[in-house]
């Protein structure tokens, strides 16, 4: 039987399981550094594909590999010896580490990994809350029955600091304290027996948070999600309801098959081939395909409703704008595209649902920018005529002729596109929702003059 030398850098035993059941370091702090463990599977992406191979055809290999340790990019050259069992066939095999080298990841890829971070969050959280400058609350969504009471008491006691909701264990500072010290505080809440992890998501540049941030509370633990459905949604015989009962049984498994997906694609764990990223990458686009039409087939139900109304306050149309633009900021970046929001201090009042603004508002600039050519621009305008308050928002895509216009706000219609995830009810949607609020949503366009979609609602005055 064929064995690994004694002269290497490390070596490592991998069992029939290909679990990694002994390694010396460095090899052992990487496995670690990729979230596996000794006695678990191996969890060096790149490696593991080098031993599933010499154990798959019974062949000693030398390679070499690369990965991240989350500090540093190694690279390192390896020798895998299969060891052959009494029927012939590879079982386990031993490893041993050539050389090795290390190199600080540069500042470009570590602000890349930090924002694949932010992406794997925001499609992990159960609770997504938005946050003024200060980190007081302005609205909250959920996605948990565990959270509905942290959830109510927000709600009822708006533009409180997000940390007067929860408990940390491991905090004795008063609070609310700088956001980094926050963000990945270990919370606790009441009415849910889960311990929990708390995100923070400035907005803002060039100072992050000073266009306030989004909160978002993950947890390591499941709920379980038939016993909730049963116990808080009976459905008595009736047909389940979508938003109500579907979605959000539907939506935690989505967001983590997504977000495991994104791990991979990203290759946050080390490097790992092109054709398995570019995989995991298709992977994360149905899903999010998928949770996209949920979303948009909830708020269809909720809009259809003959219950259906909006919880009116004085708002500013400006920062509902600067708002939509600020989370949709990296979506125009990786496009080439200049969102132009109104400038900090520039408001309009109104008399409108705050989150349902924000809610049309960043359904109108998200079709901007991914309808509009690279390099363009986008901006939003505020005006005023009369009572009326008004927020529009123009591209410089391709324009809609009159019969495009006059179908543009049908259910289901996506002129013709294909290819691009969209349910054709976004604009939809967001129509409903400007007249339950008073107002209404209309386009102005040419085409090869770009399209010019006006948000009005009331003043209140």
């Amino acid at each position: 039987m064929a064995s690994i030398a004694t002269h290497y850098l490390a070596r490592g035993k991998i069992d029939a399981e290909g679990r990694l059941i002994s390694a010396d370091p460095p090899l052992v702090d990487l496995q670690f550094a990729c979230g596996g463990k000794i006695g678990g599977v191996l969890a060096i992406p790149e490696l593991r594909t080098l031993v599933d191979k010499a154990r798959s055809y019974g062949l000693r290999l030398a390679r070499r590999f690369s990965a991240i340790d989350g500090r540093d990019r190694i690279s390192a050259w390896v020798e895998i010896v299969p060891q052959i069992g009494n029927n012939g066939k590879a079982e386990g095999c031993e490893i041993g580490v050539v050389n090795w080298h290390t190199e600080p990841i540069a500042i470009e890829d570590a602000n890349d990994l930090e924002r694949q971070r932010r992406d794997v969050y925001r499609l992990l959280s159960e609770l997504t809350a938005r946050l003024d400058a200060r980190q007081n609350v302005v609205a909250v969504e959920v996605e948990a029955a565990d959270l509905h009471q942290l959830k109510s008491a927000m709600v009822e006691r708006p533009g409180k600091p997000w940390t007067d909701f929860v408990q940390f264990p491991e905090l004795t500072h008063e609070q609310p304290m700088h956001w980094r010290l926050l963000d990945g505080a270990q919370c606790q809440i009441a009415g849910s027996e889960r311990s929990w992890t708390a995100y923070l998501e400035p907005l803002g540049h060039p100072e992050p948070g000073s266009l306030g941030f989004v909160l978002h509370l993950l947890s390591d633990t499941p709920l379980d999600s038939a016993a909730d459905t049963e116990t808080d949604h009976p459905f008595d015989g009736e047909l389940p309801s979508l938003g109500q009962d579907l979605a959000p049984v539907l939506r935690q498994p989505i967001n983590r098959i997504i977000a495991n997906a994104e791990t991979i694609r990203s290759r946050l764990a080390g490097p790992i081939a092109p054709e398995y990223s570019e995989y995991a990458g298709d992977v994360a686009t149905a899903g999010q395909h998928l949770l996209g039409l949920i979303d948009d087939l909830s708020d269809l139900e909720v809009v259809e409703a003959d219950s259906f109304v909006t919880t009116p306050d004085s708002i500013d149309m400006g920062e509902a704008a600067r708002q939509a633009c600020a989370i949709l900021g990296s979506r125009a970046r990786e496009r080439d595209i200049t969102l132009v929001p109104p400038v900090v201090g520039e408001a309009q009042p109104a008399r409108a649902e705050f989150r349902r603004v924000l809610q049309i508002l960043i359904n109108l600039v998200g079709n901007a920018v991914r309808y509009s050519p690279e390099g363009s621009q986008v901006w939003v305008r505020l005006d005023r005529i009369g009572t009326t308050a008004l927020v529009t928002v123009a591209d410089q895509g391709r324009g809609l002729d009159p019969e495009e216009q006059a179908k543009v706000f049908r259910k289901f219609e996506r002129l013709g596109r294909s290819g691009d995830g969209g349910s054709g009810l976004g604009l939809y949607i967001s129509r409903r929702l400007a007249r339950a609020m008073g107002g209404d949503l209309t386009v102005e366009s040419a085409p090869g003059r770009g399209a010019r979609f006006t948000l009005s609602v009331p003043t209140g005055e």
